[in-house]
């Protein structure tokens, strides 16, 4: 069972640790709303590697077979959430500049706008979630794992372990970006904290072009 645990723990952070655009985001939920709407981004992140977790091990290959057909339209959707998240983002920056010539003024009334349209933690939560969860790559990731330790006997105990591992994992690396975030959104100045945004959106846009270029390849 421990190695199980152990097991999960290390493919939850394998599959959480690398750059990405979920990762990018959760960043830059924090240096906008601060770190309880990051740590709701960063749980919806985390949940959707737990429900994949679950399905790898309860379903094993088959659902990877399942989900072949529809990784088309799962990685179009994915692109499409990308850009319109990262899109807004910058809209509410440059929305936030022509309201004031003041810049502290403007980041403020931007942070409120962004407060105000997306404040809800469950709502951050359940975009997050759903953003993920259209990653099939997660599900054969998992997958394959679970196959790879067959020889370890996972029974119903050993799986279980194996996603309590894969969940914990990817909640503490999750949780520690939200937290990153939100000190940089008290530590950094207001410009400089536009800019890293403008980044950070910038560099999920980066992502969606690069998967719109995988699937035209």
């Amino acid at each position: 069972m421990t190695t199980a645990f152990l097991a999960g723990a290390v493919a939850g952070y394998g599959i959480a640790i690398p750059v990405g655009a979920i990762a990018i985001l959760i960043v830059e939920t924090g240096l906008r709303r601060g770190f309880r709407l990051a740590a709701a981004a960063g749980t919806g992140a985390a949940t959707a590697d737990g429900v994949y977790a679950i399905v790898a091990a309860v379903f094993g290959s088959a659902l990877a077979a399942v989900l072949a057909p529809i990784e088309t339209p799962l990685r179009v959707l994915a692109i499409v959430m990308l850009v319109a998240i990262a899109v807004r983002g910058l809209l509410v920056l440059r929305r936030a500049s022509a309201l004031s010539q003041d810049r502290s003024a403007a980041l403020m009334r931007a942070d409120v706008e962004a407060a105000e349209q997306g404040g809800s933690a469950s709502r951050t939560f359940a975009v997050f979630l759903g953003l993920t969860l259209l990653n099939p790559v997660t599900v054969t990731y998992f997958t394959a794992l679970i196959l790879g330790l067959t020889g370890t006997g996972l029974g119903p105990t050993e799986k279980a372990a194996f996603v309590a591992g894969a969940f914990g994992a990817s909640l503490s690396w999750q949780l520690l970006l939200a937290a990153a975030g939100s000190l940089l959104h008290r530590r950094l100045s207001p410009r400089l904290r536009a800019g890293v945004v403008m980044l950070g959106n910038a560099i999920v846009l980066l992502f969606a072009v690069a998967i719109a270029a995988d699937l035209a390849t």
